[in-house]
């Protein structure tokens, strides 16, 4: 069942999922209206770009706290409670060591880039454009320790992962 706490950052990661789609839709029908009628815009490749990272990586935050990301549910369906609570305990903690290397890594690049610009847009830093890294690695984080009770919850609960469908 999720929390209040589940719910809400769910809905707010929906909302910037949404704002990134919208800001990303317009900006490239603004970029192909432009080049369509000779007058192209040279800035709207490099902000689609960085908006589409952008919107895989908070997009990647909200797959996680639903639980759509890739997994094994056959393999530790195939195990008893006993033993799949612990390799899901493995497997969780893996996944936090590499985002919180992921974070760690993507703030030391945000050092590195202080000083660069966007080639068509100078006024804006890279290091801004590039703030997503550390940021999405720590929303994924949090998604994940969010929904880790009832992960936990089902992996130690007699009978099969699928016949527990989650409830969200």
């Amino acid at each position: 069942m999720p929390t209040r706490l589940h719910k809400g950052f769910e809905r707010l990661l929906e909302y910037i999922v949404i704002a990134l789609m919208v800001i990303m839709t317009v900006e490239v029908l603004l970029g192909v209206t432009y080049r369509k009628i000779g007058m192209s815009l040279s800035w709207y490749d490099e902000v689609a770009e960085v908006t589409l990272a952008w919107l895989t990586y908070y997009g990647s935050a909200l797959a996680a706290l639903k639980g759509a990301h890739i997994g094994f549910p056959g393999l530790l369906d195939a195990l008893k409670p006993r033993l799949r609570l612990p390799l899901v305990i493995i497997g969780e903690f893996f996944v936090f060591a590499f985002f919180a290397a992921l974070t760690w890594t993507g703030v030391q690049v945000l050092d590195v880039l202080a000083t660069d610009t966007l080639v068509s847009l100078p006024q804006v830093p890279v290091s801004l454009t590039q703030s997503v890294i550390p940021i999405g690695g720590a929303l994924f984080m949090l998604a994940e320790a969010v929904r880790l009770p009832e992960v936990l919850r089902r992996a130690a609960a007699p009978g099969h992962l699928a016949e527990q469908a989650p409830e969200l």
